[in-house]
């Protein structure tokens, strides 16, 4: 997940207390008569200055005290992370896919690896993508960590905001399977992935 500040927030000629989420592709502005979405790919401006970060987009301008975070989170919206980074995927790591068919992923993948996944996933995988559309995809946890190295991880990656599965879903599966969830990232416009690793006390 994003950072977040409680801070003074000024849009247009509008002042007041609120909360601002740093998301991966987007600010969420959130108060008591604020409610705003500023996507990055929106922002025509973005300036650090005096403690205020600054971003221009459409037609007005929102502007955020945040002291000294100011010019770390200007600078993480001008290069945000690409998936593949918020991913962990490390060059020459062993990567195994059960079930994803995005092909763009797939030559991300390559690309970062040096190498094709595997499709399955072999043994001493570092990390493994199971694409889940319902909980029953979820059974395939148990028998996915034999593949895993002791500190690698399965990154489930799922639908965002539909009823066959969510995200008590996979954590719950998780447990079920002797995992643990350590985090979440946006995968796409459309699913999310939340990634699951083998307890410390089990490695």
């Amino acid at each position: 997940m994003g950072q977040e500040a409680i801070c003074k927030i000024r849009i247009g000629r509008k002042t007041a207390e609120g909360k601002v989420l740093l998301e991966s592709e987007e600010l969420i502005v959130r108060g008591a008569d604020l409610r705003l979405k500023i996507p990055f790919k929106l922002m025509t401006g973005i300036e650090a200055d005096g403690g205020w970060l600054r971003v221009q987009y459409a037609d007005d301008t929102a502007a955020f005290e945040l002291g000294a975070q100011a010019a770390k989170w200007a600078d993480k919206i001008r290069h945000p992370k690409s998936r593949i980074d918020k991913l962990g995927v490390k060059p020459n790591a062993r990567v195994g896919v059960a079930g994803v068919e995005d092909q763009e992923f797939i030559r991300e993948l390559r690309a970062r690896t040096g190498l094709a996944p595997n499709k399955p996933p072999v043994k001493d995988s570092d990390v493994i993508f199971l694409a889940a559309s319902t909980r029953n995809d979820l059974d395939q946890l148990r028998a996915l960590e034999k593949f895993l190295k002791p500190d690698g991880a399965i990154w489930v990656v799922y639908p965002k905001g539909v009823k066959p599965i969510t995200e008590m879903d996979v954590i719950v599966a998780g447990k079920n399977s002797r995992l643990v969830d350590v985090k979440v990232a946006s995968f796409s416009s459309t699913h999310t992935a939340l990634k699951l690793v083998i307890p410390r006390a089990r490695r």
